[in-house]
């Protein structure tokens, strides 16, 4: 993808890139839920999923059902990144994806979105599915607008004691 004279690279992640998805995953998710969730809530999420050793980990050995971290290069800068794997023969589902608050609308996250939706068509997936919390108006307009269709509402993963927090389940084929 041109922007300018920069080329943005999707490419899967590696060591390298820990720092940067750690980074862009921890400022994305405040910028998401800053105003829906509490502050002690965000901040155990991201220490929980966007740590730098969880993501090494998940760079070296992410074990089954877990398809890999893509990051969106420009320049060496890592500006998004998406994770996913399969939960079943032909279920893919996306884990995360966030980018860069600041470069949102550039298309970014749907070269993200392209590339797992490969990898996971590669591996047998017929549809894929995805949660976004519910009132998450940064993701629902966009899986929406990629075909993703709402399926159902269930309490969200990561709640902990007395969290209320629902997360929208949604699906496509592809």
């Amino acid at each position: 993808m041109n922007k300018g004279k920069e080329m943005i690279l999707i490419e899967r992640a590696t060591l390298q890139h820990v720092e940067g998805i750690s980074d862009v995953c921890s400022r994305g998710y405040r910028a998401t839920y800053g105003e829906s969730h509490p502050k002690s809530y965000i901040e155990r999420i991201i220490e929980e999923f966007h740590h730098p050793d969880r993501i090494s980990s998940e760079i070296t050995d992410g074990g089954d059902g877990w398809d890999g971290w893509y990051v969106a290069l420009e320049d060496g800068t890592v500006l998004g990144a998406i994770g996913g794997g399969m939960t079943g023969a032909y279920r893919g589902e996306v884990f995360v994806l966030y980018l860069d608050p600041d470069r949102r609308g550039e298309g970014i996250g749907t070269l993200l979105l392209e590339t797992l939706t490969r990898v996971q068509r590669e591996k047998g997936a017929t549809e894929q599915w995805v949660s976004v919390a519910r009132g998450n108006q940064k993701g629902i307009p966009f899986y929406e607008a990629r075909d993703f269709v709402f399926q159902h509402e269930q309490e969200s993963y990561s709640n902990g004691e007395d969290e209320p927090f629902v997360s929208n389940r949604y699906c496509r084929g592809i």
